[in-house]
């Protein structure tokens, strides 16, 4: 059986450490026994903010323009490490207020 893994990894120089730190606590939490792994894995390169679930990408900071709300995330990793999963409370999406 293939290994489920997270992968965090972040820019040093931003102080991004400890949001990744308490994402990973979130998911190990809340994929208790689907989640083998998460990988905290610090990069030099400025900005950075990517997650991976199973090696695809989930997030990125650039190209999403911002970090992640948890619901949304938790759904994203879900989607791919777990699919069958309810996410009880994260399952519901929220309305977009109206501009």
């Amino acid at each position: 059986m293939e290994k489920r893994s997270v992968t965090i990894e972040y820019c040093t120089k931003c102080r991004f450490m400890m949001r990744s730190a308490w994402i990973a606590q979130e998911l190990l939490q809340t994929f208790e026994g689907d989640i083998d792994e998460v990988i905290l894995k610090p990069s030099e390169t400025a900005g950075i903010w990517r997650i991976y679930a199973n090696n695809q990408q989930v997030w990125d900071r650039k190209t999403e323009r911002g970090l992640p709300e948890l619901k949304e995330l938790k759904r994203r990793v879900r989607d791919i490490i777990a699919p069958e999963k309810n996410l009880g409370h994260a399952e519901t999406v929220e309305p977009k207020p109206e501009a």
